[in-house]
């Protein structure tokens, strides 16, 4: 899928990127207009233009079907900084993964390799995004509140939900490549899911790397409270499974540096996605135990408390 990242890469490495840009090159892979939609969202801070594209599926939910829904959501503040910082920034690594998955999932079914289930695919374009001050590197700010990109990014109808997101600014991660989270749903996180594992370790032929997490990264921004960084941000705004797909390197890389993206890497983690959405919709892949979650449940309750801002101190 190099083809698809490298296109993608020059398109977006520009000042005027943004959503018909991305529209029309998704519309020359053989999508259709009506499978793409654009919203512009704009503040005091800037503006950013949402994608969503829909990929049916041969029995999706979409043509009457009962196959399950991927939603796969490109996670970033900005794909660029500017004026202050030129061209594509190591945070829109996630936002281009998204797009060139959407592009290979296009092009595959133009050809007549259309998947079971229907895909979601969702992201947003900003090429002149804020930065803020983070420990141990600077983060990319978004023009954008967390609450408007909870509404465009997430849709009702995703089953299940891969969040690939940069996520260089750490000293959690110190490799570089891709790394799944455990499986965050309702509050809870839950075991690393085996089926996942199993095609991250297909996708990349290497053990697959798993990242820690921590019950404040699955808190909403704006909390005061630590994350990581926003890659389970989706988890917050959703009662559906949600897997993080992170982006790394060995050492700690502002999410506002450029040439700072690794085509390979961005590769295999669009890959990942469409090879979840295959083993998805086909039945073989499954993000929650849900016997398992639905014991824990009755033990210990619910932990949707966690997907609000909580008490005030």
């Amino acid at each position: 899928m190099l083809k698809q990242v490298m296109e993608l890469h020059e398109l977006l490495d520009m000042p005027s990127a943004s959503g018909a840009v991305v529209k029309d090159y998704l519309c020359e892979q053989g999508a259709s207009e009506d499978q793409i939609t654009i919203n512009c969202l704009t503040s005091d801070k800037g503006a950013s233009d949402f994608i969503k594209i829909l990929i049916p599926g041969s029995n999706g939910k979409s043509k009457g079907g009962n196959a399950p829904t991927l939603g796969i959501i490109g996670r970033l503040g900005g794909i660029g900084a500017r004026p202050d910082i030129t061209g594509f920034v190591s945070d829109g690594d996630g936002a281009l993964s998204a797009m060139a998955a959407a592009a290979k999932l296009v092009r595959m079914a133009s050809y007549g390799d259309t998947l079971p289930g229907d895909v979601i695919v969702t992201t947003h374009i900003c090429p002149d995004a804020p930065t803020r001050e983070h420990y141990p590197v600077p983060f990319m700010d978004s023009p954008i509140t967390m609450e408007d990109t909870w509404e465009h990014e997430v849709d009702a109808d995703m089953d299940a939900i891969l969040s690939i997101d940069t996520t260089k600014g750490n000293r959690i991660m110190n490799y570089r490549g891709i790394a799944i989270s455990p499986t965050v749903c309702q509050g809870y996180i839950l075991k690393v899911s085996e089926s996942v594992v199993n095609v991250v370790e297909r996708v990349t032929g290497q053990m697959a790397n798993v990242f820690a997490l921590s019950q404040q990264d699955i808190t909403p921004y704006g909390n005061t409270l630590y994350h990581l960084n926003s890659i389970l941000q989706p988890s917050v705004a959703t009662d559906k499974p949600v897997i993080g797909v992170a982006l790394s390197t060995a050492v700690a890389v502002a999410g506002c540096a450029t040439g700072a993206s690794h085509e390979v890497d961005i590769e295999q983690a669009a890959r990942l996605a469409v090879e979840v959405a295959k083993d998805l919709g086909q039945g073989i892949c499954q993000f929650v135990d849900q016997a398992e979650f639905d014991a824990i449940q009755s033990r210990y309750g619910s932990n949707v408390h966690f997907q609000t801002p909580g008490k005030e101190a």
